[in-house]
């Protein structure tokens, strides 16, 4: 099918409604032409394109080292990885420059005409939940976890006076915006899993972790968001650096790829509560696109065919580190003296054992976007870009996860700081518009819906009987 090519100065990103989109089909919102001119990104160290660089830690962070960024920059610049991170590529995509960090913007490094078409909020080592919550559970917290989903809501804030001078420029500006929340939870969880394995105990972490990325969104939608991609999380019962840690002698606890399944199942546990989350407030916001990029399959699929994506048969090893099994070794990382890299990074997928390499990332870009070259009059508009996500649903459901449908309405968002009037006028705004919206009123038959869709779903699932094992 062929998309017209508007004709704008930067791409346009058509959402392509597959099943694992959060919206009913056939409804049409008013951001559906999905041309986005800016992009605003959250998260941790799968995003983070240079807030480490700003941050000051008693030492200095691998990521800031030698080897980091041979592969496109050829020095290190705050990416944990040997090159571009999916965010780079999305940018790349959209043409427009890639995305400066929020604290080089805040200490002057970066000019204020360099945001106009984004930020990166997003810090390496950063939480969903705060850094109190770990510490009151006696875990010894990284400096990074000052630096949580919450903060990096009230940096945005801090920010949008900047980008814009009323509510009116506001709520224009961000309905051309693409906002990429996401991925995290994984440092969330890495502090448990350093102390046990325990299913149900690690399992008590993942409510409180989505609740969290849902007071985000709602925050944003609220502040005249309109496009939001949420990824989950990576399979990283596939991780090298999990896998040494918590290596097994059964056989049977492995799967075909060499991956854990127990631990992959955890994080698929995570991505299923936080789809439910995504389709109660797809229901609740209409007039919004929430999208659910689904980084675990696209991942498992290059473990799986790692040819197809040419990567070699050393695949699940790592290409910058310092022996063992996995070419991962904890006393011996990418970045220490007399750790080298390997020969050529694209035929891994992992770069350090805690991050892709820039070829995985670039294959994990495409899993998001395909782009279509057109003709067009316009010099400017030489392609139309679609949104892809894949086609994964919610497998799944246990009573838990159930009871957290039932009690959807009780979670609110986690006010963040209101020091702004242009803030604080964008959501009087938006507030007056939801209560005008006709189609608003479905929000009192939310948990229906909900259930109806979640019923559809597991329907599919029994047909297809689809086993991440």
């Amino acid at each position: 099918m062929a998309f017209p090519v508007r004709k704008l100065q930067h791409c346009c990103f058509l959402l392509i409604l597959h099943h694992v989109a959060l919206v009913a089909p056939g409804r049409r919102r008013e951001s559906d032409d999905g041309c986005y001119t800016s992009m605003f990104s959250f998260g941790d160290s799968l995003t983070d394109t240079g807030n480490l660089c700003f941050i000051s830690p008693p030492q200095t962070p691998n990521c800031l080292l030698p080897p980091y960024g041979n592969s496109y920059f050829h020095h290190p610049n705050g990416r944990c990885s040997d090159g571009r991170l999916i965010p780079d590529f999305i940018a790349d995509y959209m043409g427009i420059p890639y995305l400066k960090p929020y604290l080089g913007f805040k200490n002057g490094a970066v000019p204020r005409h360099s945001i106009q078409h984004g930020l990166n909020f997003a810090v390496a080592g950063a939480t969903a939940l705060d850094r109190t919550f770990f510490q009151e559970k006696g875990f010894v917290v990284d400096a990074a976890a000052n630096y949580s989903l919450m903060v990096q809501l009230d940096w945005f804030k801090d920010v949008l006076t900047y980008l814009c001078t009323s509510p009116s420029s506001c709520e224009e500006f961000l309905r051309s915006s693409l906002f990429i929340v996401g991925e995290i939870g994984g440092n969330d969880y890495g502090y448990p899993l350093s102390e046990t394995t325990d299913f149900e105990v690690l399992r008590s972490y993942v409510t409180q972790v989505v609740s969290v990325v849902t007071s985000v969104i709602i925050e944003l939608i609220d502040l005249g968001a309109r496009t939001l991609m949420v990824p989950g999380s990576l399979p990283l019962g596939c991780n090298p650096a999990y896998l040494t840690r918590l290596a097994l002698k059964e056989k049977d606890e492995y799967d075909q790829s060499g991956c854990l399944k127990w631990l992959n199942n955890f994080f698929g546990y995570h991505n299923q509560l936080l789809q439910i989350e995504l389709r109660r407030l797809q229901v609740l916001y209409p007039h919004v696109n929430i999208i659910y990029a689904d980084y675990f399959h696209d991942a498992l699929r290059m473990y799986r065919s790692p040819k197809q994506f040419g990567f070699g048969t050393d695949y699940i090893k790592v290409c910058c580190g310092g022996g063992g099994p996995y070419n991962f070794n904890d006393t011996a990382l990418c970045g220490d003296a007399g750790v080298i890299a390997c020969d050529d990074p694209s035929e891994y997928i992992y770069w350090d054992g805690y991050h892709f390499t820039e070829a995985a990332y670039r294959w994990m870009a495409k899993g998001l976007v395909k782009k279509e070259t057109e003709s067009s009059d316009d010099p400017r508009a030489v392609m139309a870009s679609k949104l892809w996500f894949a086609e994964h649903t919610v497998s799944q459901f246990t009573q838990s996860q159930l009871s957290m449908v039932n009690n959807a309405n009780n979670l609110n968002p986690t006010a963040g700081k209101n020091n702004k009037d242009v803030v604080s006028s964008l959501k009087r705004k938006q507030k007056k518009d939801k209560v005008k919206s006709f189609s608003y009123l479905i929000k009192l038959k939310t948990n229906l819906f909900i259930y109806f869709f979640l019923l559809i779903d597991f329907v599919k699932y029994e047909i297809t009987s689809y086993n991440i094992n």
